[in-house]
């Protein structure tokens, strides 16, 4: 029985995009780093479509090799079948947006580790799983990895599984033009066009642009070309035909292209069409392999298409089954899809990664409240930071479901220790107490510090709003989290709102709802909430309809402690439990405090502030188990 419904096979790469737009790539200051390769796109872009896929190929011994293994599995690829190489390098390509019709790229390939993939890399086992085998063109242009992907086919074809044949036609990858010339997609060659004829009759499926099936069938003619095609192959063969949309033809070329089946296109603005090609083929893959008609197969394509095209990057630019359900009901509104604020609200949504449906958070950001402490200095306090990150380690003790909050300010040290753990980290932004709110200065004026934070690490800002606020102090601190927001988007940082309206004024049960809803009303939708406990189901059921009515793909909900004692916290967390949106707690003061001000007067040392803050955290992180347990939720 077949546990996989993909597996593709070929190049992966590590993409860097220039940021800036409309400039030379000799010209560009920055890049963003992603997923690259077609099949690699492809295995990542049918993941997100909610299929089970695998990737075949060779990444190097380093840092950019692990990026790609790890960030697809971030995706839900199975990289079982991923080789690492010990003696090569990652590929990478360099790629620009020019203007609405240049593109430029270049591949860093000599001897990279993917075009080392060979026989002994096919496991006959692991291709038994796939119901679907899918290659790219490439791969054919050299004899040893052409033999690893005609061992693939074949066994493939053994065990009954479908094939598909993305031609992917880069000239200067078979060896026809220069490094610079990455751009090119068609240079005629007798020598390509039989190389691919010899290959076309092993597939189920073949797919390219006009120009890719002009190299697969030897004339620049389109309908000669898929007639030559054809000839060799029995395979359906789907032609992408750029505003045309695609078509598909399961029997004879008819006359016209336009004689085929169709699926419906997408009027909207090209920003980049890099990656676009393997963005269509994932929503192929996704129609043809759920079993749909070929209209329908293509109707997915031109939507993730679509969505590649007007988005920066490739893999980042492909959408999650639910986005493309909610585009394909709505349609288009907004033809620039990036700046369609519903639609990618549900794209950032949808697409992050990481399992955080229980959140054990050991807050220590606290600065103000260590400052005071008698004894302690900057050094200390930074100290005593690092010994908190040492107190989560050894409760999570390699578990999934545990973080903690710390500053950038007294706790740099600490956090660089956390990062890269497998830990929930947030960071805090705002300034301590400040009414109206204020940021961090080492956050800048144009919160441009952003930029230097770790992917990982969650914005933090607690804003002390209430609906009683005067108009002026309402909109001076709207504006401050409007701004920080839409940085941490820009960051590609998930955003923590905290709200703690009970220090200003007076609450009553629509206190709370009535600030989320207002927030989200300024267009601020948090990626999570960290809320006061609350005392009746009632006013949790309020907030809990609140953010669901407003965002159904919220992260969720933490719980803080504001200093309570053990028996307080668990009966806060007992009534908190019962709402599953709640996914847990993120207390500080309770687990640190006593320790942090024996510590700072140097009555404690460090051993004995870890034993007893470990201490009390594991208790807590047991409570909020067991109270979720009793409330029918599950323990994780």
């Amino acid at each position: 029985m077949t546990s996989l419904d993909v597996i593709t096979i070929g190049r992966s790469s590590v993409d860097l995009y220039g940021t800036q737009i409309g400039g030379r790539l000799e010209d560009m200051g920055s890049f963003s780093k992603y997923l690259g390769g077609s099949p690699t796109n492809m295995a990542a872009g049918t993941a997100r479509l909610g299929l089970k896929s695998a990737l075949i190929t060779r990444v190097g011994d380093e840092h950019m090799g692990r990026f790609i293994r790890e960030q697809l599995e971030r995706e839900g690829v199975n990289t079982r079948g991923i080789v690492t190489d010990p003696e090569r390098l990652t590929a990478l390509v360099l790629l620009g947006i020019r203007d609405r019709e240049q593109f430029p790229l270049i591949f860093y390939r000599e001897n990279c580790a993917d075009m080392a993939l060979c026989e002994d890399d096919i496991d006959p086992a692991f291709i038994a799983e796939s119901r679907c085998v899918t290659v790219t063109g490439t791969h054919l242009s050299h004899p040893k990895t052409e033999s690893a992907v005609l061992k693939a086919l074949r066994l493939a074809k053994e065990n009954g599984a479908l094939t598909a044949l993305d031609i992917d036609y880069r000239p200067n990858l078979w060896g026809l033009s220069g490094h610079g010339d990455g751009e090119n997609r068609f240079i005629a060659s007798e020598k390509v066009t039989a190389k691919l004829q010899s290959t076309l009759h092993h597939f189920d499926l073949i797919v390219g642009t006009e120009e890719e099936f002009f190299i697969a069938g030897g004339s620049t003619d389109p309908v000669e070309a898929l007639r030559a095609v054809r000839k060799v192959s029995g395979a359906t063969l789907v032609c992408k035909r750029g505003a045309k949309g695609a078509v598909a033809f399961t029997g004879d070329i008819p006359d016209s292209l336009d004689d085929g089946q169709c699926g419906p296109g997408f009027p909207i603005e090209v920003f980049n069409v890099l990656g676009a090609g393997d963005g269509f083929m994932s929503g192929l893959l996704k129609g043809w392999l759920d079993g749909e008609d070929w209209p329908t197969a293509l109707k997915y394509a031109n939507a993730c298409g679509a969505f590649a095209v007007s988005r920066h990057g490739c893999t980042p630019a492909y959408p999650s089954w639910k986005e493309l359900q909610y585009f394909l009901e709505r349609g288009v509104v907004n033809k620039a899809l990036r700046k369609d604020k519903d639609l990618e609200q549900i794209h950032w949504s949808t697409n992050r990664s990481g399992d955080w449906s229980t959140m054990r958070v050991f807050a220590f950001d606290h600065r103000i409240q260590l400052e005071e402490m008698d004894g302690a200095t900057n050094e200390k306090i930074g100290d005593f930071k690092k010994l908190c990150v040492e107190v989560v380690d050894r409760v999570a003790d390699g578990k999934t479901g545990y973080g903690l909050l710390c500053d950038g300010r007294l706790g740099r040290d600490a956090l660089d220790i956390a990062t890269g753990k497998g830990l929930w980290i947030g960071r805090p932004v705002e300034w301590p107490t400040s009414r109206p709110l204020t940021v961090e200065p080492q956050l800048g004026e144009d919160f441009g510090g952003l930029m230097e934070w770790p992917l990982e690490h969650v914005i933090k800002c607690l804003c002390f709003y209430h609906p009683d606020d005067t108009d002026e102090m309402k909109a001076e601190q709207e504006a401050v989290v409007k701004r920080l927001f839409a940085a941490s988007r820009r960051n590609r940082l998930e955003f923590l709102l905290e709200i703690i309206p009970s220090k200003v004024g007076a609450m009553d049960e629509t206190t709370a709802p009535k600030i989320i809803q207002r927030f989200y009303d300024i267009g601020v939708c948090p990626d999570w909430w960290k809320l006061e406990p609350f005392q009746t189901d009632k006013e949790w059921a309020a907030v809990v309809e609140t953010i669901k009515k407003n965002d159904k793909h919220t992260r969720g909900i933490v719980v803080l402690g504001l200093d309570a004692k053990m028996d307080e916290l668990k009966a806060s967390f007992a009534q908190a439990a019962k709402f599953e949106l709640v996914r847990g707690f993120a207390i500080g003061r309770t687990i640190f405090g006593d320790a942090a001000r024996a510590y700072m007067r140097d009555e404690m040392s460090g051993v004995d502030a870890v034993a007893q803050m470990t201490e009390k955290y594991a208790s807590l992180c047991a409570i909020w188990d067991d109270v979720r347990a009793q409330a029918g939720l599950g323990k994780e």
